[in-house]
């Protein structure tokens, strides 16, 4: 919160099921209004940047996910400082879910259920996590596998959200001139909590070049990976053919010396293009 106010943007801490999430808003939106409680841009469809800030214990948190949120700060700046004023910036608490707990107690999921009660369920929801080592983007494809599986009665409208948020991603890479990204599964964030709630959220991410073309090639030669990934890898064997990056996140590992801060700024501009 040093940090927010240093930087003077319009933010509240607004706690949901014991959950503290950091809101960020555009200049002169009220986060609550004093009478009636209506929140900014109910009933809109405005752009949710979302990152979650926790970390599980033991690990430093360098790249899962204090940079994500870092440079969601950078594009709060800048979105301010353009004018832009559709958007705000959530940083989730309790992404980093304990062996044994399921989505419905991530704090994306009560989160989404509020969004609802907001009349916020046709908000652009993007989740930017592990954002710090590479220039590859990933825009995941998770949920789309865990929807091929689906029989939820809103399946229809969670696919064509999806559909729309991932070319919307897509035309804005197009638009920065991005040659480097990928369309696959990556692990679970916070996009698991929204998808139970009803809520479509498209999930970003980067890796090395070399881990990318590692991993695309993975993907095309075992197809079946996709459904080892999302069910949730036991094998060692299979751990040990995720990207490198991936491998290092939740210990001791993800540390600051494995982040890329030249390719920092490419990922701040991507968040202010999504909402421009």
């Amino acid at each position: 919160m040093e940090r927010i106010e240093t930087l003077k943007l319009n933010s509240a801490v607004i706690d949901i099921a014991g959950n503290r999430h950091i809101f960020i808003f555009p200049p002169g939106q009220k986060p609550l209004r004093s009478t009636g409680g209506v929140f900014p841009f109910s009933g809109g469809e405005p752009f949710i940047l979302c990152a979650h800030y926790d970390r599980v214990a033991g690990s430093p948190g360098a790249n899962d996910n204090s940079i994500a949120v870092f440079q969601l700060l950078s594009a709060a700046v800048i979105l301010a400082q353009q004018g832009i004023d559709r958007w705000m910036i959530v940083f989730t608490d309790k992404e980093e879910l304990k062996s044994g707990q399921s989505f419905e107690e991530q704090g994306s999921y009560t989160l989404a259920e509020k969004l609802k009660t907001w009349r916020l369920e046709r908000a652009k929801i993007y989740n930017f996590d592990v954002c710090g080592a590479g220039n590859v983007f990933l825009f995941s494809t998770t949920t789309d596998h865990i929807l091929k599986e689906s029989e939820r009665p809103n399946i229809g409208k969670l696919r064509e959200t999806l559909s729309h948020l991932r070319a919307h991603a897509l035309q804005t890479a197009s638009k920065m001139n991005l040659n480097k990204f990928l369309l696959a599964p990556i692990p679970f964030s916070d996009d698991a909590g929204f998808l139970r709630a009803g809520l479509a959220a498209q999930t970003i991410t980067v890796l090395p070049a070399e881990e990318a073309a590692q991993y695309e090639t993975l993907l095309r030669s075992r197809p079946e990976f996709a459904k080892i990934l999302i069910s949730g890898i036991k094998d060692p064997s299979e751990r040990r053919r995720l990207p490198e990056t991936w491998r290092m996140l939740n210990n001791a590992s993800d540390t600051h010396s494995r982040l890329t801060p030249q390719f920092f700024d490419q990922v701040v501009r991507f968040a202010v293009e999504l909402c421009r």
